[in-house]
């Protein structure tokens, strides 16, 4: 692949993002959608454009292959996995959270990275944790998936690199979404006591960063991190 990149397309742009229904996804979808992008959901609640268990690569690969050329790429499915320590997490959900939070983001990746690189331009965002860079206790198979996710853009972004596609990764600390509503107290005030600004993020906010991660504006950045912390992350 040449490393002069072709120009972003002249026509109405196609977006995926996953977990496109509620928390940080559904906010990506709104603010795309003011960016006049076409965006389509990928979720397994109902009402989603599809209706897809990201963790499944026949699945996957079905439904993105009705959907034509896609630009633009949001990973935001994730489960938050076991609250327990380690030695109580069973083999189950070891494998079911790094299937949806590490296979998940994989699968879409897999399927739809070759198109953006042979047009010569795309946009591919992940989303992580902070987590993944720092572990949470009694969050080890969360921790873990998310560093996965994080090793994976970095490797990939490097892949990619010279082709006009660029793959970044969002690390939010705690956000006020529905996997965050569902996990234990504790664990929660534990992760909000460790945020300077003493407070939760607003997915909105995570959003935000990801429409520039999605456009022309991002032209330098690829295989990187971006922290979304309120002052936790420290490297």
């Amino acid at each position: 692949m040449s490393t002069q990149a072709a120009s972003r397309p002249q026509r109405r742009l196609v977006a995926v993002v996953t977990g496109g229904m509620s928390g940080i996804g559904a906010a990506t979808v709104e603010r795309l959608r003011t960016e006049g992008l076409a965006v389509l959901t990928m979720d397994r609640a109902a009402g989603a454009d599809l209706s897809v268990d990201v963790s499944s690569a026949e699945e996957v690969r079905a439904a993105l292959g009705d959907v034509g050329d896609v630009d633009v790429l949001v990973n935001s499915a994730g489960i938050a996995g076991p609250n327990k320590p380690l030695w109580d997490v069973t083999p189950e959900e070891w494998d079911r959270t790094f299937a949806v939070n590490v296979s998940g983001t994989f699968n879409t990746c897999r399927v739809l990275a070759p198109g953006m690189r042979s047009r010569g331009w795309g946009r591919i965002i992940n989303v992580a944790s902070i987590a993944g860079k720092e572990g949470n206790p009694n969050l080890s198979a969360y921790s873990a998936s998310k560093a996965a996710v994080i090793a994976l853009t970095k490797s990939l972004g490097k892949e990619l690199a010279t082709s006009g596609v660029l793959v970044n990764v969002v690390a939010p600390a705690v956000i006020d979404t529905p996997m965050n509503a569902a996990t234990d107290a504790a664990v929660l005030d534990y992760m909000v006591q460790r945020i300077p600004m003493g407070r939760t993020g607003k997915p909105e906010e995570v959003a935000e960063l990801i429409a520039w991660l999605s456009s022309d504006l991002c032209s330098f950045s690829t295989g990187a991190v971006y922290d979304v912390s309120g002052g936790r992350a420290t490297y």
